[in-house]
């Protein structure tokens, strides 16, 4: 595998570019939707439906031991379509991902409770988390890479952060549509069958989200690679794992991402079930509040995007780590007090604009981190290996703290803490002359020095 990228080719057209914008933020939102519509419903509705139990707190536990499940499947998924995506390209393996992503959403919305087919309920519910978990974990870095590797120069960042708006997006329909069907419908027929609605709605988003992926290019970066005839011999994880840069992106990548999976778990996942149980505040309140915070977080990620590429995707993570670090405590602290008013403004505040200004920037830092021949390969491995100890026992973890400390949250945010210290000193040490140029749509392309691989989209931090 070269260590240097090859040449990119002519710039792409403005309306291509748009589509391609669209395309990759169109399947972010849809699979995003998908995935934590589940964590919306583990925190609200599938412990008394699935996991029915005298002891409330082990339902819950036992509904987010399934949700938890569905990041240990996403490394499955990060390496099998990382590789099919590097070996035969982006545009197929995405167009498979999110339609496998909204058929296991869709049967999840059909399934049988506990009360009806026993044990046997759960059991499908936990094959449709790991289909769920799969999709995702080849939708993630492939969607990243269609806007980062059409990117023009210049504006790398700004184009990697747009696919980071799906988060927020998927975030914000999910919670919202919660809300909306908890608001209109009793009780009972939001557990008989209104959470059922959000649920199948997700075809309509595939539907809508294929016809638009369906029309775009192959991005340029992997064109170039194959017409050079440089795409991976072996299996890209092998050619990943045998470069010693590499080796050390994989590890410190993976240490990166734990502070930003643990924050979002913590402030769109843990804290429906922490203020519904512990605050006792009411819960279309609380579901409004997250849908909020998430709107305000996809309208920051673009400026974050912006910032990127003026500062550098490296000091912008790192910067935005450290602002979660010091957040903590304080958010737990509003939260005793503040009622519905004060944990709204603490989500806003946290997962609305701290959560965006460092996730804004990291598409672009973790496309920096390998070569084109195994870039969806390695962001993969990184992001969804990471996600099995950063995001998915988040909840768990938090639950546990809490039910430790007798209902008080100091040890929980002094693990949040931890995570972000450890976020904040692997991210200092991605050392700069080992991080690639993305290949992209500019009109000379992007191609670093062979003896020094520098990128201008992640500049310096000195």
């Amino acid at each position: 595998m070269s260590a240097v990228q090859p040449e990119a080719p002519a710039p792409t057209e403005p309306r291509k570019l748009r589509t391609v914008v669209l395309s990759s933020l169109l399947g972010t939102t849809v699979e995003w939707y998908d995935f934590f519509l589940y964590s919306t419903a583990a925190g609200l509705v599938f412990g008394e439906l699935f996991f029915p139990t005298t002891n409330g707190t082990l339902g819950t536990m036992l509904s987010f031991a399934t949700f938890a499940v569905g990041f240990l499947a996403r490394p499955v998924g990060g390496l099998l379509f990382g590789h099919i995506g590097d070996r035969i390209g982006r545009k197929r393996t995405l167009a498979f991902t999110m339609s496998l992503m909204g058929v296991s959403t869709a049967l999840i919305g059909l399934l049988p409770t506990y009360e009806q087919v026993g044990v046997l309920a759960p059991a499908l519910l936990l094959v449709l988390r790991v289909a769920q978990g799969v999709a995702l974990g080849g939708e993630w870095a492939g969607a990243v890479l269609l806007a980062v590797e059409f990117g023009p120069n210049g504006r790398k960042g700004r184009f990697g952060s747009y696919p980071q708006i799906g988060l927020a997006l998927g975030l914000a329909l999910g919670t919202g549509a919660f809300a909306l069907l908890n608001n209109v419908l009793s009780d009972e027929a939001f557990l008989g069958y209104g959470w059922r609605v959000a649920f199948l709605v997700s075809l309509v988003l595939v539907a809508v989200g294929l016809t638009v992926r369906l029309k775009i290019d192959e991005t340029p970066a992997f064109r170039a690679v194959a017409h050079l005839r440089e795409l991976p011999q072996s299996a890209p994880l092998v050619e990943l794992l045998r470069a010693r840069p590499s080796r050390r992106h994989v590890l410190l990548g993976m240490l990166a991402r734990w502070g930003e999976g643990a924050a979002f778990n913590t402030w769109a996942v843990f804290a429906l079930t922490y203020a519904t149980t512990t605050l006792h505040l009411d819960r279309s309140s609380v579901l409004l509040s997250v849908t909020a915070a998430a709107l305000v977080m996809a309208v920051a990620i673009p400026l974050s995007g912006r910032l990127t590429d003026r500062q550098g995707a490296r000091r912008v993570y790192f910067v935005g780590m450290g602002l979660f670090a010091v957040s903590v405590f304080p958010a737990f602290w509003v939260f005793g007090f503040g009622g519905p008013w004060g944990f709204a403004a603490v989500l806003v505040v946290t997962l609305g604009l701290v959560h965006a200004y460092f996730y804004g920037a990291q598409g672009t830092l973790f496309a920096a981190l390998f070569a084109t021949q195994v870039r969806y390969t390695g962001m993969s491995f990184v992001y969804q290996m990471s996600g099995i100890f950063a995001s998915g026992i988040t909840p768990l973890i938090m639950t546990a703290l809490l039910a430790l400390g007798d209902g008080t949250p100091w040890a929980a945010c002094g693990y949040l803490a931890l995570t972000a210290l450890v976020s904040m000193w692997a991210t200092s040490r991605l050392r700069e002359r080992d991080l690639y140029v993305v290949t992209g749509g500019g009109p000379r392309g992007d191609r670093p020095e062979p003896s020094a691989p520098r990128s201008p989209a992640v500049p310096q931090t000195s």
